[in-house]
């Protein structure tokens, strides 16, 4: 599951008890054996914390999804940090590309999310394809990273069935086509569901051929973003992943382009608000469309009520938001705004922080 709709699932829950653990993590061997250690040391804790605060026989359920996510769990595919959120209905795990400020258990009557909000809206989520007729296997990415392979009912596809028995059928270029086109159409149906449960798009690792005629007999050619060539030799997954990151940040260096050029025009219309306290009430209001965050810019406040903060320098004084940015992100995000994080070499002159708003 994506991570925003994982993240949408859990912050609409709410009931004690709801346990969040939140521990940095590391990329490769044999360091993220240690890991796995640290995780187990934190299910132990928590364990024992659910138990006496609100008994062995009540938490059982709890305790069995604990226990089934530990070993769920692949410390391979690793990242930074990693985040467990479970409760009598709920098993979900999120590994982020940005590490945490305060690792631990913390068990309440809501999950913590307010450290993964930050680092999701720092990062992009998509699909990586590896197509062969050979066989076929997707997986999902972060950045430059590779987080899981996805393994459904499609997934991963076996050798392209569709051949030609007959010698004569066999050396006729166009049979032999539409044998492959076949293959292809029935991959294609399969991603296109997954992007439909993902809201996730695609970068495919093939050769320029079965990308053409993958596009051909595509039912949606925009999930896909574009393809990398094939190499044979070297198809494993952080090889892969580094083909694919090159297309989605060239891709993300045209959608910054067309974005700041929005941004500016948004300013000669009225339409750019640059004031924190009137950026976060239009955003909690969905009028957000653009938001533009200068990507080391970050405010702390104590909320006054649920419209209006206060500014404070301390990010760890008790009751406070750490980050109200990142709290404004999200909710530009999931009332269907768009959010992006200018560099120091970004062209734009708005501030720290500014929100195009819908009207």
């Amino acid at each position: 599951m994506a991570i925003k709709k994982q993240l949408e699932k859990i912050a609409a829950e709410s009931g004690a008890p709801c346990v969040t653990i939140s521990l940095n993590t590391h990329r490769t061997h044999p360091a993220n054996q240690n890991d796995r250690v640290k995780l187990k040391n934190y299910i132990t804790e928590a364990r024992k914390r659910v138990e006496d605060e609100f008994g062995k026989r009540p938490a059982a359920e709890l305790i069995a999804n604990l226990e089934e996510v530990e070993s769920e769990i692949d410390e391979n595919y690793n990242l930074e940090s990693l985040h467990l959120f479970v409760s009598d209905q709920t098993k979900e795990v999120i590994r982020s590309t940005w590490p945490v400020s305060n690792e631990g258990v913390i068990i309440a009557d809501h999950f913590a999310t307010r450290s993964l909000i930050k680092s999701y809206t720092r990062s992009y989520e998509y699909l990586v394809m590896l197509l062969s007729q050979s066989g076929v296997q997707l997986y999902e990415a972060v950045n430059d990273t590779i987080i899981a392979e996805i393994k459904n009912a499609d997934f991963p596809f076996g050798e392209n069935p569709h051949y030609l028995v007959n010698a004569a059928q066999a050396s006729d270029g166009k049979q032999v086509d539409n044998m492959v086109r076949e293959f292809l159409n029935k991959v294609d149906k399969a991603v296109v569901r997954v992007c439909q449960e993902t809201d996730l798009p695609c970068v495919v690792i093939c050769t320029e051929d079965n990308y053409s005629r993958l596009l051909q007999v595509a039912d949606q050619e925009d999930i896909y973003l574009g393809y990398a060539a094939i190499d044979y030799n070297n198809t494993a997954t952080h090889q892969i992943v580094k083909q694919s990151w090159e297309i989605v940040r060239n891709r993300q260096k045209q959608v910054r382009q067309t974005d700041i050029g929005e941004i500016q025009e948004a300013i000669g219309k009225g339409l750019l608000i640059t004031d924190l306290q009137e950026i976060y009430q239009a955003a909690i209001d969905g009028r957000g469309d653009l938001l533009v965050v200068h990507e080391h810019f970050a405010q702390a406040v104590m909320m006054d009520d649920e419209r209006t903060f206060t500014l404070i320098d301390d990010p760890l004084q008790e009751g406070s938001v750490e980050d109200i940015t990142s709290t404004i992100a999200w909710e530009v995000m999931v009332k269907n705004g768009r959010v992006l994080f200018l560099k120091d070499n970004d062209e734009l002159d708005v501030g720290d922080i500014a929100l195009k708003v819908r009207y």
